[in-house]
């Protein structure tokens, strides 16, 4: 058995380290919002519970002169029975860990930015040439914390994060009390009158739904190659960089995530997946709000796969036209890139 207490302190401070080379990259609001999240994961704090405002704001405090006094450290070798490990050879570190029921990812979101987590493992599936990794409670963490990330063909599911993600959406519906949104349709698929056992309906339908758009990243990355990480690589803190993954979202989507929820005739996943459909998948991509208002009006999915259909062949098409325009060294690339997508 590893010793997880010692693994647990190396993967939580190269989460902080990444935090500390980060932090200053997110708007003041952003910013805000995730630490509050990072919060109440580090102090165990129930969703439904409020935050104590002078703790949080102490701890906002702490956290910031900490992560000053380790900016300029360097990420920690994993060290599993006497044998170090890069922290980001997910695979290697994992074939150690996944046997004592634990799963570990290493990897790169949003910005380039270095995400680890570690946590208990709930159960490992494999669909197709994929591994999925469904992670339980989470041990060490940063301050990002996606429901879900693809590493080349391993598919990783925090159901915690993903839990997080559900809770803080309905909260903010709560807020706009609107009745005609795709989030009040996607809550009125459930029974309203104990919330958390709503919360636990909902995460495990929307589990599905996390892993048709991750496998749906694998298939765009097959059709896309390598060099498409190299291009985002090229573009960091930048909207051409929300453009990029907002062409391969939309493509994965279209070739994996609402064609299976149709099929499966979800309408709670559906609900919910265009109740945040937002930022720049949204503006790329008008037509699937349409074709979703549309299946309200009529009940009828057609319009609604046939955009998925044509979707599948535009993105494909448009992301490969990016990848043209790295290839030929267009300078700047960020500005040929806004200008072939947002006049697309």
């Amino acid at each position: 058995m590893p010793d997880l207490k010692k693994l647990e302190t190396i993967v939580q401070q190269n989460c902080h380290i990444s935090d500390a080379h980060f932090a200053g990259h997110y708007t003041l609001c952003v910013f805000l919002l995730k630490m509050r999240e990072y919060f109440r994961w580090e102090k165990r704090i129930p969703l439904s519970h409020s935050l104590p405002k002078e703790s949080l704001g102490e701890w906002m405090v702490q956290r910031e002169q900490a992560w000053n006094a380790i900016e300029e450290q360097n990420y920690s070798p994993l060290e599993i029975d006497g044998e170090r490990f890069d922290p980001f050879d997910t695979e290697s570190i994992n074939r150690r860990l996944t046997p004592h029921g634990y799963v570990y990812s290493g990897g790169y979101g949003l910005f380039h930015k270095p995400c680890f987590f570690l946590a208990r493992l709930t159960r490992v599936e494999t669909r197709h040439d994929t591994t999925l990794f469904i992670a339980a409670e989470e041990i060490a963490r940063d301050i990002m914390a996606p429901p879900a990330m693809l590493l080349g063909r391993h598919i990783f599911i925090r159901q915690e994060s993903l839990r997080r993600f559900i809770w803080e959406k309905i909260e903010e519906w709560g807020f706009k009390q609107q009745e005609e949104t795709p989030m009040a349709r996607a809550l009125a698929c459930y029974p309203q009158d104990d919330p958390e056992h709503m919360l636990d309906l909902m995460a495990n339908n929307e589990l599905e739904s996390l892993i048709l758009h991750e496998s749906g990243e694998a298939e765009a990355h097959q059709l896309l190659g390598a060099e498409w990480e190299m291009l985002l690589d090229a573009l960091p803190r930048s909207q051409a960089e929300l453009i990029a993954r907002a062409v391969r979202d939309n493509l994965a989507d279209c070739l994996s995530t609402l064609p299976a929820l149709i099929a499966a005739q979800n309408n709670a996943a559906l609900h919910f997946y265009f109740a945040n459909f937002s930022g720049m998948r949204r503006e790329l991509f008008p037509e699937a709000m349409a074709a979703y208002r549309q299946w309200l009006e009529t009940g009828r999915t057609d319009m609604l796969s046939a955009t998925c259909r044509q979707g599948a062949e535009r993105w494909l098409a448009l992301a490969r036209q990016i990848l043209d325009l790295y290839r030929q060294g267009a300078n700047p690339l960020g500005t040929a890139i806004e200008q072939l997508c947002l006049a697309s």
